[in-house]
């Protein structure tokens, strides 16, 4: 059942760091399934000590690791557009 929520929670992180990001009309479902949950991977390693915090892939669906999971998925989208377009938006 956790699987199933992590899915879930990962894909509507993803779609909303694709809507900050602005990259939501080239981006579907799987894509922002796949972006909600490396992101909350890089969101753990790089701020989950800074906040002191889980992530969603920790088991912790708290509303700092929720936040620090979005966070991930922002850094994460905006280092893919550094890369696509030369210039993170």
């Amino acid at each position: 059942m956790n699987f199933i929520i992590w899915i879930v929670v990962g894909g509507l992180l993803g779609w909303i760091a694709s809507m900050i990001m602005r990259t939501d009309a080239q981006q579907g479902m799987f894509l922002n399934v796949i972006v909600g949950i490396i992101g909350a991977l890089l969101g753990g390693w790089l701020l989950a000590p800074l906040f002191g915090t889980g992530t969603i892939n920790q088991n912790d669906f708290s509303m700092g690791s929720l936040l620090v999971s979005l966070l991930g998925a922002v850094v994460l989208l905006a280092i893919v557009n550094l890369f696509r377009r030369g210039t993170p938006r």
